[in-house]
Parts: C-alpha cells; structure tokens; sequence
C-alpha cells in the first residue's frame, strides 16, 4: 500500500514538473515578431482592411466592364379610371389587363467621355380581360442607346486616375503595417527584457547584499567596522530586497502587455532572451531615400490627395456654367396579336433628346464654389509638398541615427563588461578591508545603469531599423524589397 502511495506521490510530482516546463516559453525578439505578424490585434485589423479596399478597388474595375442585366415589371390592373377618348372628352372606364414585360439589356460605361453605351431587346405583352378575352404583343428587337453629359464632371475618367493609387497604397500600408508591428513587438519585448534585467540585478544586489550584511556583523562582532558601516550594509539589504520585489511587480506587468499583443491567451510565463549580435550594416542615406519614396504608402498617398483635390476642382466647374445632356435612340419595333407576327418586318424607330441648363443668375455662387475649390486645392499642394520635405527630412534622420547606432551597442557592451569586472574588484576589495562601502555601492551602481544602458541600445538599433524598413519597405539585411502575398490575404 505504502508502496503504491509513493507510486502515485512520484507520478503526480512528474505531471507538474511537466505542466510547468509546458508553461513556460523562451522567446528571442525574431520569434516574438513572428508570432505578432501572424495573430497580433494589429494585423488582423490590417488584413481585414486589406481585404475591404480590395472589394473597393474590385467595385470600381466592374465600372469599366459591361454589365448584363434583365428586367422586368408586370403589373395587373383591374380598377375603374379615366380614359381620354378620341374626341378629347374623358370618361370612367373599368379596366381589367395584365402586362407583363421583359428587357435584356448590355451597356458599357465609356470613361473617355463618361457616357453609356446600351443594346437592349424588349418584348411587352398585354392581356385585355372580359366578356371576349384579347391579348396582343409589342416587341424592340434592337435598339442602340446612348446618353453623355457634356461639359459636366466625369467620374469615370477621374476614378481611374484615383482609385489605382488608392488601391496601391493599401497593399503599401499591409506592408508597413507588419513592419510597424514588428517595431511595437520590440518596444514590449524589450521592455519586458528591461524588467527582467531589472529583476536579475535586484535578486543579484540582495544575493551579494546579504552575505556582505551577514560578513559585517561578524566583522562588527569584533570590532573592525563601525556600527554605521554595518547599518548603512543592512540598508542596502533591505532596499534590494524591496527592488526585487518591485521588479518581479514589473515583470508581471509587461509579460502580461507582451502576452496580449502576441496574441498568446494562455497564462504561459514568457522569459525573454535578449540576442547580442547585431548585423554590421551601413545604409546609404541616398539609397534609403530612393527607397522610400518609390515604396512608401505616405508617397503614393500624397500623389492621391492631389489628384482628388483637382477632381473636386473638375468637379465644381462641371456643376457651374453651361451644362447640357444628350440622349439618342435608334432601334426596331413591331407590334402584333401573336410573338412571331410581333417580330415580322419591324418598323424604325429614333429618339434624341437634348437637355440645356444655363445658369442666368446665381449671384456668383458657381464661380464662388470653382474658386474654394481651387483654393482647396492649392492648399493640398502645398501641404504634400510639405509633408514631402518632412517625410524625406525623417528618413534621413533616421538613416543617421540607425548608422550611428551601432557604435553604440559596441561601446555600451564594452561598458557593462568594464562595470561588471569593476563591481567584482570592488567586492573583492570591500571583503579584504581595502575599501569602502561607498566605492562599493558606486561600483553597484555602475554596473546596475551600465547593464540597462545596454538593453537600452539594443532596443533603440532594433527600433530604428524596423522603422526604417516601414518608410522604405525594404529589407537591408536580405537586400530584398518587403512584400506580400496578396492572393493568400484574401481566403
């Protein structure tokens, strides 16, 4: 029985050392960046937006397509009215009919002049209901149509000029998107690595702070140090036993914001593994800026707003002035009591009508509404001109800073290897009597701002090149240009 009892005791000890080493998940920064460009709030926000300009971009192609289309309206009509009768008097009449209709008709817009272009045949059939049932059939074998507003606004023609760079700079913005989540990912996963660094120190400090408290007491004991010296070494115990407890608050905080953001639901304690290579990399400020403005999305976006500031520009002029519309008809029909003699030599017929509207008197409201537009339009110009020299002003900048970066890694990873060994020798010295409690806790202090000045110039290279890859959609590193599968976006 005992045996069997400490059987089960082994098994269930072993189930939790696994359930623990389950949840528990090591990640460096490349491996969080994958997990958040796959499932991160903000992609999936980005890729359904995607998806949403897409079916726009779709809709508006269709514009220039011809489309096909049936209709129609049959209608029963069983009521008393009034009818006009041949010698122009008027009289109730009930009638009891049935028409039923069908047209299929094929247009094509024609963004050039921005009319329609249609084909249409119909046939119409209408049942007179009573003492002597009748019915009788018209038909419209063929008729041509087409209808164009001359001197007004063409959205066919402007749409074509828009929509593409609008689509454009959607697959630009998915891009940059990824690139901006991957600067993100970094910001938390670093802070997280601060936070844990932070922890380290504090659990290393009080390590280190109670086994010199407890060497001074025994050195107080016999009377080599003051009782000044051994408070000021209980101090310090105390306050790293207060900073680990801080930190290990910290931690929790930014495991949690790192968790959420990656998309990770369960309560798996990540531990961060902070990679001290860096890619020796230089990047031209003249090729960075050629990149920038042939990939960026803010590039293709100016180059959009400006050309719908001059379509609101079309558009005023096109609802001010002379304005006219034309529409002409030419086809065949033919009517008869039954289909085929319905569509027995068919007869001509032509239609054409013209519309004229000229504004006599509008107290200048038209000419008012051309010159804001015009206006509106000047200030877009002048606005992406200077959001041109801002955003090229930027790359440069952080072009400079990423190339300046490096060095400091170098120089702040030498400086936390110079503070770690002088902390020790600091140590050392203090345990033989050859120093003071100052210099130690200023060789402490060192080394504690030396090893977060490091993580923080870690982050600061890994910021700055992601950033820069989102304003050039490029990858340095590769030597490749940042893209995506837009096809597998939208299954």
């Amino acid at each position: 029985m005992r045996f069997c009892t400490y059987i089960l005791i082994f098994l269930c000890c072993t189930f939790n050392c696994v359930a623990q080493q389950d949840s528990k998940i090591s990640l460096t920064f490349l491996q969080a960046i994958d997990i958040a460009r796959r499932q991160s709030p903000d992609v999936l926000v980005a890729r359904h937006s995607f998806r949403s300009s897409y079916w726009n971009y779709c809709y508006f192609k269709a514009n220039y397509l011809p489309s096909l289309t049936f209709n129609s309206t049959p209608n029963f009509n069983h009521s008393i009215n009034v009818i006009t009768l041949p010698d122009g008097t008027s009289q109730f009449i009930q009638q009891n009919q049935l028409i039923t209709d069908g047209s299929l008709s094929l247009s094509q817009n024609i963004a050039i002049t921005g009319g329609t272009l249609s084909l249409r045949s119909s046939i119409q059939r209408i049942d007179l209901f009573g003492d002597n049932d009748t019915y009788s059939y018209r038909t419209n074998p063929v008729i041509i149509a087409y209808e164009q507003s001359i001197f007004g606004y063409n959205k066919l023609k402007w749409d074509r000029r828009i929509e593409p760079l609008r689509y454009e700079t959607a697959k630009k913005e998915y891009v940059e998107t990824l690139e901006l989540v991957s600067v993100r990912t970094i910001t938390r996963f670093f802070n997280l690595a601060k936070a844990q660094t932070n922890l380290d120190i504090a659990r290393t400090n009080y390590a280190n702070a109670d086994t010199l408290y407890a060497f001074a007491k025994g050195r107080y004991d016999i009377g080599t140090i003051t009782e000044n010296e051994m408070l000021q070494l209980e101090v310090n115990r105390l306050n790293e036993e207060s900073n680990m407890m801080n930190a290990q608050i910290e931690v929790d905080d930014y495991m949690q914001e790192l968790r959420s953001y990656l998309g990770i639901k369960d309560a798996s304690i990540i531990e961060v593994v902070v990679e001290e290579n860096i890619p020796d990399l230089v990047i031209s400020q003249d090729q960075a800026l050629g990149l920038a403005i042939s990939n960026s999305p803010d590039i293709t976006s100016m180059q959009r707003r400006k050309q719908e500031s001059e379509s609101a520009v079309a558009y005023a002029k096109g609802n001010t002035g002379l304005k006219a519309d034309i529409f002409a008809q030419f086809g065949l029909t033919q009517t008869g009591d039954k289909v085929r003699s319905a569509y027995k030599d068919p007869l001509n017929q032509q239609y054409a009508e013209v519309g004229i509207r000229l504004p006599i008197l509008d107290w200048g409201r038209g000419r008012g509404q051309v010159r804001v537009a015009k206006s509106n339009r000047d200030m877009v110009y002048a606005q992406v001109e200077q959001d041109r020299n801002n955003f090229e002003l930027n790359v440069i900048k952080i072009v400079k800073q990423f190339n300046l970066q490096a060095s400091k890694v170098n120089v702040a990873a030498k400086t936390d290897y110079t503070a770690n060994r002088r902390n020790e020798v600091a140590r050392k010295l203090y345990l033989l009597g050859r120093s003071t409690i100052l210099d130690l806790n200023t060789a402490i202090s060192e080394k504690d701002a030396a090893r977060r000045n490091y993580i923080n110039a870690l982050y600061t290279y890994w910021s700055l090149y992601h950033t820069l890859q989102s304003l050039t959609l490029y990858n340095f590193e590769k030597d490749t240009p940042l893209t995506e599968d837009y096809e597998l976006l939208l299954k």
